[in-house]
C-alpha cells in the first residue's frame, strides 16, 4: 500500500468496515463451524435401562479446542488493535480504529465494540452449552440453526450502522457506545501515527519572541596583529608610523619619558625585580643605534598596556543593556479553539461552550458559543473558558456526561467539576461526545 499525501480524516465505509470484519473472523469461524460439524457427525447413542444415552465425548472433545483457540486468537486481536488500531482485516482493507481524540484506541473500546458486535453470538453458545448438558439433541437444530442466524445478522447490521449515521458516516452503533471512531487510511490521513485528531501541529512550539542581537560583554580586538612587547626602561617605545605595513620596522624612536596619549587608569602595579646589567654588544657604527639611557632605579613599572591605550568598549557596562530604539516588545498570541466539525474561535477574556450556554445571575461572559449535538450528549452549559498569559483555564460547569483534557504527548485526565485547570496550546478537551483543540494563530 502506498503512502498517502491527503491530510484529511476519511470515515471508513461500511463496506469497508464489513471486509475487514469477514477478514478477521473467517478463520476462527471456520474452525469452529468444523469442530462442531465433526463433532455432531460422531454423536453416537445407545439405550441403558430403557433411556437413550448419547455419547458427545467427540463434539466436547472438539468444541473446546475450537473455542480455546478462538479465544486466544481474539485476545491476541483486541492488543493489537488496542495498541495500534490495526488487525489483518483492518491493514488488508486499509483502515484504523482510533478513540475520540484519534489515538490508539485502547483495550476497553476494542472490547466493547466487539463484545456488542458478538452479543447474539455469545448467546448462542450460552445456549449450546445447555442443549449439550440437557441432552435436547432432538431439538439442537431447531434451537441453534436460527440462533445462528440471528447472530451473523446482527453482527453486520452492528459493523455497517455507521451507514445511517448523520455525521457523515463517522459512528456507528458500537462506535457511539465504546467512544471509538474507524477511519479509511487509504484515502485520508492515519491520525494513529499523525498527532491525533488535530494532526502533527499539535506538537509544534509555541511561538518566541525574536532574539536581539547584542554585543558581547567582554572586550574583543578590533584589529589583528602581534601583542604588544613589553618594553625595558630606557628603551624607546616603537610606533608604526601610518601607511607602514604591518611587521616593518617603525620610522623613528619615541622616547619613554614622554607622556602617553589619553591614559587608561589601570590598577595598583605589580612589583618587578630590578633589571641586572648586560654584557657590552658591539654594534655596526653604520646602523641606527637608540642612544643608551642610564639604568632606572628599581621599583614598580607601569604595565605594558600603559603604552597602548584601549577606547573604552561600549559593552563594558553589561549590566545596563537597553532595548533597541523602535523595538516592540513581542504580543502574546492568539489563541483559537476548534471544535471538531471545524468551527473556529477566537478566545477572548471569557468563554461559555454548550448546547445553549448562558452566564449566570451577576456574572460577566464576553463569549457565548453554541455547539449542535443532536445526541444531547453536552450539558447547557457544559463549559468555561477563561483566558490567562499563554493559556486557558477550563471549568466543567457540573455537566452531565464530564469532561477531559488530553495533552499533546497523549496524557488524558478528567476535569473535576467546579475546578479549573490550566489547559496550553496543543492538547484537546472533551466535553460530552464532541471535542476542541486549543491552538494558537
Amino acid at each position: 500500500m502506498t503512502m498517502n499525501d491527503n491530510a484529511a480524516l476519511v470515515p471508513a465505509s461500511p463496506g469497508k468496515r464489513l471486509g475487514a470484519a469477514v477478514l478477521d473472523w473467517l478463520g476462527p469461524a471456520v474452525l469452529l463451524g468444523v469442530a462442531i460439524g465433526v463433532g455432531a457427525v460422531g454423536i453416537t447413542e445407545r439405550r441403558s435401562n430403557g433411556f437413550i444415552v448419547y455419547d458427545t465425548g467427540l463434539l466436547v472433545l472438539l468444541g473446546s479446542i475450537a473455542t480455546g483457540l478462538t479465544l486466544v486468537y481474539a485476545m491476541v486481536l483486541l492488543g493489537i488493535e488496542a495498541r495500534s488500531g490495526n488487525t489483518i482485516g483492518n491493514r488488508l482493507m486499509g483502515i484504523r480504529s482510533a478513540d475520540a481524540d484519534g489515538y490508539a484506541p485502547g483495550g476497553g473500546i476494542v472490547f466493547l465494540r466487539g463484545l456488542i458486535t458478538g452479543a447474539v453470538f455469545l448467546l448462542t453458545i450460552i445456549v449450546a452449552i445447555l442443549v449439550v448438558a440437557l441432552g435436547w439433541y432432538g431439538i439442537a437444530l431447531l434451537i441453534l440453526g436460527p440462533l445462528m442466524l440471528l447472530s451473523l445478522a446482527w453482527a453486520v447490521l452492528v459493523v455497517v450502522s455507521n451507514a445511517w449515521d448523520k455525521q457523515g458516516g463517522l459512528r456507528g452503533w458500537h462506535d457511539k457506545a465504546s467512544k471509538g471512531l474507524v477511519f479509511d487510511v487509504s484515502a485520508g490521513r492515519n491520525p494513529v501515527k499523525t498527532g491525533g485528531i488535530q494532526g502533527e501541529y499539535n506538537f509544534a512550539p509555541m511561538d518566541l519572541p525574536p532574539v536581539q542581537q547584542v554585543s558581547s560583554p567582554v572586550a574583543m580586538p578590533t584589529a589583528k596583529g602581534p601583542a604588544p612587547v613589553p618594553q625595558q626602561p630606557g628603551q624607546p617605545v616603537r610606533i608604526p608610523q601610518p601607511g607602514a605595513p604591518m611587521g616593518q620596522a617603525p620610522m623613528g624612536p619615541v622616547p619613554t619619558n614622554q607622556a602617553p596619549v589619553n591614559p587608561v587608569p589601570m590598577a595598583a602595579p605589580v612589583p618587578q625585580a630590578p633589571l641586572q646589567p648586560q654584557p657590552p654588544v658591539m654594534h655596526n657604527p653604520n646602523q641606527w643605534q637608540p642612544p643608551v639611557a642610564a639604568p632606572a632605579p628599581a621599583g614598580p613599572l607601569a604595565p605594558p598596556s600603559a603604552a597602548f591605550p584601549q577606547e573604552a568598549h561600549p559593552d563594558d557596562d553589561i549590566d545596563r543593556t537597553q532595548l533597541r530604539p523602535g523595538a516592540q516588545a513581542a504580543a502574546p498570541a492568539v489563541l483559537r479553539i476548534r471544535l471538531d466539525d471545524g468551527q473556529d474561535f477566537e478566545v477572548r477574556a471569557s468563554m461559555l461552550i454548550g448546547r445553549n450556554p448562558a452566564a449566570m445571575a451577576g456574572e460577566s461572559v464576553e463569549q457565548l458559543v453554541p455547539v449542535s449535538d443532536p445526541g444531547r450528549s453536552i450539558s447547557k452549559t457544559h463549559l468555561q473558558l477563561r483566558r490567562e498569559g499563554d493559556g486557558v483555564w477550563v471549568t466543567d460547569r457540573n455537566s452531565t456526561n464530564g469532561s477531559a483534557v488530553t495533552t499533546p504527548d497523549g496524557v488524558q485526565s478528567k476535569l473535576v467539576p467546579g475546578e479549573a485547570v490550566f489547559v496550553r496550546p496543543g492538547s484537546t478537551v472533551q466535553f460530552g461526545d464532541r471535542t476542541f483543540h486549543l491552538g494558537q494563530a
